[in-house]
C-alpha cells in the first residue's frame, strides 16, 4: 500500500519552469499562474526568454524560463529564487540552477539527459548534478517516454506529440500544489479552439502528469497548498500582463472620452503585444495600422490626433530614437498623442527581451529645441491600465503628447487584476472649441488658466485651420519668425506642461514616516523596492519608500518630501538618470545611488543588504 501523502500549507511559493524555447515553458507558466489566480492567490510572474528566434535545440543560449510567485497574501515580486525548478533538459538545469534555493525541489525530464544532451549543454561529466554540485532533492521523470506512450494512438506526428511535454510537467506541478486542473483544461480548449485534436492531446498529457504524481507520489512524501488569505475587493479577477492592461487602459480612455482609438505602430520587442491586443477590438471602434517603419507609425498617429481621435503610438527605446522628430511635431502643433515606450536593454539592439529603465533621459530631453513633454511611468503590470488611462486623459485634456514608460519586466509579467468599473474613473473632457468662439478663435487661442489651446476638430463648422512644424503666431496662428513671439510660445508650451502638476496626486511615503533612510524609485521597480522596504520595517529598521509614477512634471510636494530626509538613495535600473534629474529639479539635494543595468529585475535580498549598509554608515 502506498505511503499516505501529507499536505503542508505554505504562505507563498516560487516555481520556475525552464526548457528550450520550443518547449512551451511560457505557456505552462502562464496556465499555472492563471490556475493559481483563479483560486484567489496573489501572483507575480517573470517571463525570461532569449532574443534568438530559435537557438539550436539543447543549447545554453536557447533556454527559456518562466517564474511565478504565488502567495496566500499579497506578493509584490516574482521572487528572488525558486522553491521548485522544472528543468526540461541539461541546458535548462545548467543555466537556471543559480535561481534555486538550497532546499529547492528540482523536476527533470530524465529522457532528455542523455550523453548527447549533456554535450550540447557543455557538461564534461556524465553526472550533471555532481558537476554543478547540486545536493537538492531531484525528481527524475521520463517525461518524453510517457508522452509518447500516452499519445501512441493519436494521429499527431512525433514532433507534435513531443510538444505536449510541457503539459505533463504542468500537470505534475499542479498535483504537487493541489491545483484543480479543470481550469487548465478550459484554458487549453480556448487556446486551441480551432485545433481540437491538439487541445485534447495536451489535456490528456496534462492529466497524465497529474495522475503520475498522484499514483507514484513522485519520490516525495509531501504535497503543498497555498490557501488564499488576502482580503480582496469583491469583483471579477483575471491574470493580466502589463501590455494587455495597457491596451485595455487605452480602450477605456477612448470610451470615456467618446472618441475612436487609433494606434499607428511598427512591431518591436517587447511592445508588439499592445498592437496585437488592440487589433482584436475593432468592434469597440479601435483602428490599428501596422506601418512600414517607426516614423510612419508616429506620424500617422499625429494625423489621427489632428482628425480628432485618441491617437497612440507604441515602441521601445530604439523606436523612440526614430520617432523623436515626429514627437517634436506633436509638441509644436500641440496635439494630443500617447507615446508608449516599453523599455528594453540597450544601447542599439542591446538586449531586446530584457528590461531596463535606461530611456528616461531620452524621453525627457531627446529632441531638438525646447520640447517639454509629460512623462508617466507605470509601476506594475496591473497599474499599466491606470497609467495608460491617465496618460490619455492628460494628452486629451492638456493638448500635448505624453510618454508612458513601462518596461519589459512589467509588460510581460502578470498579476491578479480586478476588472475595473469605469464609473469609478474620472471623466475625460478635451478642451473643444465652442460655437461662441467662431468669430474670434485662432489655432493657438488658450485657456487663460491652464494655457491649453482649444481643440477644433476638422469638420467643425467655422473653425477651418491649419497647423504644422513651423513656429506660429500666438495671436493669429500664421507662420511667424518674430523673436518675441517664439520666446513667448516656448514659455507657453513649458507653462502648459508645468501646470499639469495641479492635476496629479502628491507623491506618498510608505514605510516608517520618521525614517532615517528614504528609498526613492520610479516605474516598474516598485514591487521589489516596496517588498525590500516592508521587510526592513518589519525588522525594526527606520526606512521608507517614495516611488514616482509622475516624472514630468513631478508631483508638487516632491521637494518638500525629499528635503525631510537626511539620507536618500535613488534605486534604478540605469546609471543614475532619475537621481540626476531629481538633483536638477530640487537644487542642493544630496542623494546616494543604487544602480544596476543587468537586464534582470532587482533582487530583494541585494536591495536589503545595500540599504542596510547605508543605514549603518
Amino acid at each position: 500500500m502506498a505511503e499516505e501523502m501529507r499536505v503542508k500549507e505554505l504562505k507563498h511559493v516560487v516555481v520556475r519552469f525552464s526548457g528550450d524555447s520550443g518547449d512551451g515553458m511560457q505557456l505552462a507558466g502562464n496556465i499555472f499562474s492563471n490556475v493559481s489566480a483563479s483560486v484567489g492567490n496573489d501572483i507575480s510572474t517573470f517571463p525570461d526568454y532569449p532574443a534568438d528566434i530559435r537557438a539550436p535545440q539543447g543549447s545554453l543560449s536557447g533556454v527559456s524560463g518562466f517564474q511565478v510567485h504565488i502567495g496566500a497574501g499579497k506578493v509584490f515580486t516574482p521572487g528572488d529564487k525558486c522553491d521548485v525548478l522544472v528543468a526540461m533538459n541539461p541546458a535548462a538545469l545548467k543555466t537556471q540552477y543559480k535561481f534555486c534555493k538550497p532546499q529547492s525541489l528540482i523536476i527533470i525530464d530524465s529522457d532528455s539527459f542523455g550523453k548527447k544532451d549533456l554535450e550540447k549543454a557543455l557538461f564534461t561529466l556524465e553526472n550533471p548534478f555532481s558537476e554543478l554540485g547540486i545536493k537538492n532533492e531531484v525528481i527524475n521523470v521520463p517525461i518524453t517516454s510517457i508522452c509518447k506512450e500516452s499519445l501512441k494512438d493519436s494521429p499527431l506526428d512525433n514532433k507534435a506529440i513531443l510538444r505536449c511535454k510541457n503539459m505533463f510537467a504542468l500537470g505534475l506541478v499542479c498535483w504537487l500544489f493541489n491545483r484543480d486542473i479543470a481550469i487548465a483544461e478550459k484554458m487549453l480548449r480556448e487556446k486551441f479552439a480551432k485545433k481540437t485534436l491538439i487541445a485534447e492531446a495536451n489535456i490528456k498529457v496534462l492529466n497524465d502528469g497529474y495522475n503520475y504524481g498522484a499514483n507514484t507520489h513522485a519520490s516525495t512524501s509531501l504535497t503543498y497548498k497555498i490557501e488564499s488569505k488576502a482580503p480582496k475587493q469583491k469583483g471579477l479577477y483575471t491574470d493580466i500582463n502589463g501590455n494587455k492592461a495597457t491596451a485595455y487602459g487605452l480602450i477605456a480612455a477612448a470610451e470615456k472620452a467618446g472618441l475612436e482609438l487609433y494606434l499607428g505602430s511598427y512591431p518591436i520587442t517587447p511592445a508588439t503585444d499592445i498592437l496585437h491586443e488592440l487589433a482584436k477590438h475593432k468592434s469597440l471602434g479601435v483602428k490599428t495600422v501596422q506601418c512600414e517603419d517607426e516614423i510612419a507609425g508616429c506620424s500617422s498617429a499625429i494625423g489621427a490626433a489632428f482628425a480628432g481621435a485618441l491617437a497612440v503610438t507604441t515602441t521601445s527605446g530604439p523606436g523612440i530614437c526614430l520617432k523623436s522628430e515626429a514627437m517634436n511635431l506633436a509638441v509644436i502643433t500641440e496635439l494630443p498623442l500617447v507615446i508608449i515606450d516599453v523599455q528594453r536593454g540597450g544601447p542599439s539592439t542591446g538586449l531586446p527581451t530584457k528590461s531596463e529603465q535606461t530611456d528616461l533621459l531620452q524621453v525627457l530631453f531627446g529632441r531638438n529645441g525646447e520640447s517639454p513633454m509629460p512623462v508617466i511611468a507605470a509601476t506594475s503590470p496591473t497599474n499599466c491600465f491606470d497609467a495608460a488611462y491617465t496618460a490619455a486623459k492628460i494628452a486629451l485634456e492638456h493638448m500635448t503628447p505624453v510618454v508612458l514608460l513601462t518596461d519589459a519586466f512589467i509588460a510581460n509579467g502578470s498579476a491578479a487584476w480586478r476588472l475595473p468599473d469605469l464609473n469609478e474613473y474620472p471623466g475625460i473632457k478635451p478642451p473643444y472649441v465652442t460655437p461662441g468662439m467662431e468669430s474670434t478663435w485662432t489655432p493657438f487661442q488658450r485657456d487663460p488658466e491652464t494655457k491649453v489651446r482649444y481643440w477644433a476638430r476638422p469638420g467643425t463648422k467655422g473653425f477651418m485651420h491649419r497647423i504644422g512644424g513651423l513656429e506660429k503666431s500666438n495671436e493669429t496662428g500664421a507662420i511667424s519668425t518674430e523673436p518675441e513671439n517664439h520666446h513667448l510660445m516656448t514659455l507657453l508650451r513649458q507653462e502648459k506642461v508645468a501646470k499639469i502638476a495641479d492635476c496629479i496626486p502628491d507623491v506618498e511615503v510608505q514605510g516608517d514616516k520618521e525614517a532615517d533612510l528614504l528609498v526613492v524609485g520610479f516605474g516598474g521597480t516598485y514591487g521589489h523596492l516596496y517588498a525590500a522596504v516592508e521587510e526592513m520595517v518589519e525588522e525594526g529598521k527606520k526606512v521608507a519608500l517614495a516611488h514616482f509614477e509622475f516624472i514630468n512634471p513631478l508631483p508638487k510636494n516632491t521637494a518638500e518630501v525629499l528635503r525631510r530626509y537626511k539620507k536618500i538613495v535613488v534605486a534604478e535600473q540605469n546609471m543614475g538618470q532619475f537621481a540626476n534629474y531629481l538633483r536638477m529639479k530640487v537644487p542642493g539635494l544630496a542623494v546616494s545611488q543604487y544602480n544596476q543595468v543587468k537586464g534582470q529585475p532587482f533582487v530583494e535580498e541585494e536591495l536589503i543588504k545595500a540599504f542596510t549598509k547605508l543605514l549603518e554608515e
